[in-house]
């Protein structure tokens, strides 16, 4: 199995809902690789989500996969409920430690070009949360939490007070 760290966006929420920007099209990671539009469109979901490549340690599963305009978009679940590590994740992702996604797939069609290799047909395996991945545009794009969304209404608050106060 090839393995290729991305660094995405993550966003878990309270509930453990959790979104990433698994692989961005048109840019190589760090190794030079590129995956094309299209090479993963014999994924088989529901597909793990471990933290760290190590499958030892499972804390969720990706449901949906999707590629888009930009790269192969992830929605899953941190299974908050019932896996104490899960939570603690979830704590990392939403403090900023983990944001980085890394998938594990099994390369079909690939050629060689100059440094690294452009991926066209493979099979996804799995994706990790990770703390460095290899492409540097992966990363958690969703991981929302109830304490966010009181600071965004509080600073909301702040800021409509200072504007009505310099009006008067």
């Amino acid at each position: 199995m090839d393995r290729s760290i991305i660094e995405t966006k993550i966003l878990a929420e309270a509930s453990g809902a959790i979104t990433a920007l698994a692989w961005p099209f048109a840019t190589p990671d760090r190794v030079g690789d590129m995956i094309t539009k299209g090479a993963f469109a014999s994924a088989k979901m529901p597909i793990p989500m471990l933290f760290g490549h190590d499958p030892n340690d499972p804390v969720g599963v990706w449901e949906t996969a999707e590629e888009r305009e930009d790269g192969l978009h992830l929605k899953g679940q941190l299974l908050v409920e019932d896996l104490p590590r899960a939570r603690e994740v979830r704590a990392l992702v939403q403090a900023g430690a983990v944001r980085g996604i890394s998938i594990g797939f099994i390369t079909r069609k690939a050629t060689g070009r100059g440094k690294g290799r452009t991926i066209t047909a493979l099979d996804l395996m799995e994706a990790s949360l990770v703390t460095l991945p290899c492409h540097p545009g992966a990363k958690v794009t969703s991981a929302k939490d109830a304490v966010g969304a009181l600071r965004l209404a509080a600073a909301l608050q702040r800021a409509t007070a200072q504007i009505s106060t310099r009006k008067e």
